[in-house]
């Protein structure tokens, strides 16, 4: 256990080693991280068993971050959330409140209602030494609306565009309502990888959906993590052919299956990757 942990850690040193050691902020200067969204912020993996009663059994993005940047993680982060029920206890969500009634999440929100956005203000009131607010949300948007559609093609193309117009005006909120508080530091949003880069229609529905979670953020001060752009990239070889299943960047199916398939959320090396885009965006606003 020992060696894996050294490993662990050399591994993060060779990724963040430019620049890692400029971004770290001196002793008495702000030092929280405040880290927002669903699943995937969470760390989530697909049936995990016992392991969903012990939250420090999930490593997201948002840890290797903070290793990295020298920075405390609050992980506000809820399996299911949508734009909308980050804002509304009677929103559509995709599991975020069953999860809760069940499971403990990274952090304790104010009380059994509350909304993560509650969580969210009130620790950026209490907390005045905050470097850093993440904030990922808008794929259980999507997820809803292909539940509703049976998964037809038609029907989320149809969809889609009032499902687009809806995130955009949460996210809006949402950024107005983190900036209400007085935190006026680092605000980086998130955009998502597409599912598998060589299906066209997914790809194409997921950058309609990162336009418009990340419209809002100029007005706000907040720039963004283009993690698209970096699975795309990394999904790229002749082996994989732009899947990111088979480039390693999400994590596998469990039970597995043969051929081997993906759940939908990072692996570590996903989630490693998702860590250096947020980084390099973190010392550019810096």
């Amino acid at each position: 256990m020992k060696t894996r942990l050294l490993l662990m850690v050399c591994t993060l040193i060779t990724l963040f080693a430019i620049g890692s050691a400029s971004a770290t902020p001196p002793a008495g200067s702000s030092n929280n991280y405040l880290a927002l969204g669903d699943s995937i912020v969470f760390g989530y993996i697909t049936e995990a068993g016992y392991d969903y009663y012990y939250p420090t059994n999930f490593v997201g993005y948002g840890d290797w971050d903070s290793l990295a940047l020298g920075l405390n993680l609050a992980n506000g982060g809820c399996p299911g959330e949508t734009t909308g029920s980050f804002l509304s206890r009677t929103a559509p969500d995709n599991g975020c409140r069953a999860y809760r009634a069940l499971f403990p999440l990274h952090v304790i929100y104010p009380s059994v209602n509350a909304t993560q956005l509650a969580y969210a203000t009130s620790y950026l009131k209490q907390n005045t030494s905050v470097a850093l607010v993440t904030i990922q949300l808008g794929a259980n948007d999507i997820l809803l609306l292909e539940q509703q559609c049976n998964n037809d093609p038609t029907c989320i193309e149809n969809g889609a565009p009032q499902v687009f117009a809806t995130a955009e005006a949460n996210m809006t909120t949402s950024l107005a309502a983190l900036r209400a508080t007085g935190y006026s530091g680092p605000i980086i949003v998130l955009n998502y990888y597409s599912p598998d880069y060589s299906n066209q229609f997914d790809t194409e529905i997921t950058e309609g959906l990162n336009q418009a979670i990340t419209a809002p953020a100029p007005a706000y001060g907040a720039v963004v993590a283009d993690v698209f752009s970096a699975f795309e990239a990394a999904s790229s070889n002749p082996f994989a052919g732009g899947q990111t299943c088979v480039a390693g960047l999400l994590a596998p199916a469990n039970p597995q299956t043969s051929p081997p398939t993906c759940d939908d959320h990072p692996s570590q090396y996903g989630h490693k990757l998702t860590a250096q885009v947020v980084a390099s965006a973190y010392q550019e606003r810096r």
